[in-house]
């Protein structure tokens, strides 16, 4: 992560990023008190395998240009998951079929939400 930005920012400069980019249902959840991998989920959903492939090569360039560099990188447009890790971020891209599947939203159902065009408290 670059010094200048902390793992909320981050967060939200990915989702600004998806959104930028027509991804669907972009969620933030804030798993810091339920993990001690990470503080933030952002999830997104792609309506093809070329939408999932542009919306993480977005993200990935994007982030880089402002200093914060990809940890790693998980998946493929084809199997409906791209999973990016930012250390104490974790930017999931989803097919709409896989983001059903996964449920990763229910799965941390514990956790604070943030939906994006909603004021963050």
């Amino acid at each position: 992560m670059s010094n200048n930005m902390n793992s909320r920012e981050l967060a939200l400069a990915a989702v600004e990023i998806l959104d930028g980019r027509k991804a669907a249902d972009v969620t933030v959840v804030d798993i810091s008190s339920k993990s001690s991998f990470a503080d933030y989920f952002v999830v997104a959903s792609g309506g093809s395998e070329r939408q999932l492939g542009s919306l993480a090569r977005e993200v990935e360039t994007q982030l880089a240009e402002q200093g914060v560099k990809i940890k790693n990188l998980e998946g493929r447009p084809d199997s409906g998951w791209i999973l990016m890790d930012y250390g104490d971020v974790i930017v999931n891209v989803f097919s709409v079929v896989q983001r059903e599947r996964y449920q990763l939203e229910k799965i941390w159902s514990g956790a604070d939400f943030t939906e994006p065009e909603e004021p963050a408290e």
